[in-house]
């Protein structure tokens, strides 16, 4: 049972869905507190989010069975989810700007998931971990074990009823099994330089090339190494005066920012995926 009630969907475009939602969610004494709405005119399609309020609470799988009749007549994709906080797991490696900034926001209430373990495959941030009172894993990859490692990250997802995995600077890559089995569960931070720089030292590469913009990008995560759909992207003006360790300093800043709205956004059911894009109400 459940006081609050959030209702995504979508559907191919054509009228009388508002008025069918709508009049559906009157019927169960439901009342609508937000709703939010777009309509994809390239792909033909509706994407939506209402809120709604059920005065002494209502049977979410109830409600969602008996929507059945209406997601049939407009071929809709639907979910209906209570407004609970997201258990999630966060994976690092060595750098903690990202951890440590998720810790803050859940401590301080502004997250809106819970924190339920933290994976590594080093042991340089079990300190951080375990100071705010979260059990840490360290599950060291390598080529031959990392099969098995997946493997062990995968029951912990079962073990902690994970909902979603957060790749705050894990510098692994998931294999094509794993990202399948946690397809939409998984959103990943990187820096996104314009142009862009790929292998060591990026941030000494964008010094050298007098870059103009530092940012970072938060994405689901798909086989496709950073190709999945894109959540949130934060971008930072900077000048010459900036050296690598300045550069470094500020694009920690916008993964930072760009990591937490990609994960309260989509803890709170604000990111519908569109095909390989998403739609964020925020």
């Amino acid at each position: 049972m459940s006081d609050t009630v959030i209702l995504t969907l979508s559907c191919p475009n054509r009228t009388g869905i508002v008025r069918a939602v709508s009049g559906y969610l009157f019927e169960q004494g439901c009342d609508i507190v937000e709703h939010r709405q777009f309509d994809d005119a390239a792909r033909d399609r509706v994407f939506m989010r209402t809120q709604v309020s059920a005065p002494g609470g209502t049977d979410i799988e109830r409600l969602s069975a008996d929507f059945a009749p209406v997601a049939t007549e407009f071929r809709m994709t639907y979910e209906f989810n209570s407004d609970r906080k997201a258990r999630i797991l966060i994976m690092v490696s060595k750098l903690g700007h990202c951890l440590n900034d998720l810790i803050f926001r859940w401590r301080e209430g502004s997250l809106n998931a819970d924190i339920v373990a933290v994976v590594s495959n080093h042991e340089d941030l079990r300190p951080m971990a375990e100071s705010a009172g979260l059990p840490f894993f360290h599950i060291p990859v390598t080529p031959k074990k990392k099969e098995t490692a997946e493997a062990r990250l995968l029951r912990l997802v079962d073990d902690y009823e994970v909902e979603l995995v957060v790749l705050a600077r894990y510098m692994q890559i998931l294999s094509e099994k794993t990202c399948k089995a946690l397809h939409g569960r998984v959103i990943n931070i990187h820096h996104s330089f314009l142009p862009g720089f790929k292998g060591a030292k990026p941030y000494h590469q964008a010094y050298q090339r007098g870059v103009k913009l530092v940012g970072a990008t938060a994405h689901y995560v798909t086989p496709e190494l950073d190709e999945g759909p894109i959540i949130e992207q934060e971008v930072i003006r900077i000048d010459h005066t900036y050296d690598p360790r300045a550069l470094q300093i500020a694009g920690r800043d916008a993964e930072a920012l760009a990591l937490y709205r990609a994960v309260r956004w989509h803890c709170e059911r604000r990111v519908l995926l569109n095909g390989d894009s998403t739609v964020v109400f925020s």
